[in-house]
């Protein structure tokens, strides 16, 4: 029965049947490939030929094929960062090193992503210096209190 039914496709409709049958298998991967899932308490980044088109938050979301991509997926939820101990003098003079734990949320991924090129080592950097301030204006008495 299989037989009778190959044998009455001509050789164009059996390679216009495999070539449909490819294209879509194609298509569906395109399609497949371009849905992206965003995680709760993230966003991502899109970026629309190099250029920044849009930030996605969780939830599936569609984006074009061969224009678009995901450029970043930041985490939205709180983040504690733990810093080598810092050098601080206060203002009578004293040296004394100060341990330093932060919490911080990201509010504005675009700005996360492209403000610094290195934002935790900003984020350090921020810390020690208003750590440098805060203590400078404080007496040894004062900081141990």
């Amino acid at each position: 029965m299989n037989n009778i039914i190959l044998a009455s496709i001509s050789p164009v409709g059996l390679f216009l049947i495999i070539f449909f049958c490819i294209i879509a298998v194609i298509i569906l991967i395109v399609l497949i490939t371009s849905i992206k899932i965003i995680d709760q308490s993230s966003a991502a980044i899109i970026q629309r030929l190099g250029k920044f088109h849009r930030i996605i938050e969780a939830g599936p979301h569609f984006i074009c094929p061969f224009i678009d991509r995901v450029y970043r997926r930041i985490s939205l939820k709180e983040q504690v960062a733990d810093f080598d101990p810092q050098p601080v003098i206060t203002s009578d003079n004293v040296t004394m090193q100060v341990d330093t734990v932060i919490y911080f949320q990201i509010l504005d991924p675009r700005l996360y992503a492209y403000g610094v090129a290195n934002p935790m080592n900003a984020i350090e950097n921020l810390t020690a210096t208003t750590l440098r301030n805060i203590f400078g204006e404080m007496e040894l008495d004062e900081t141990l209190t």
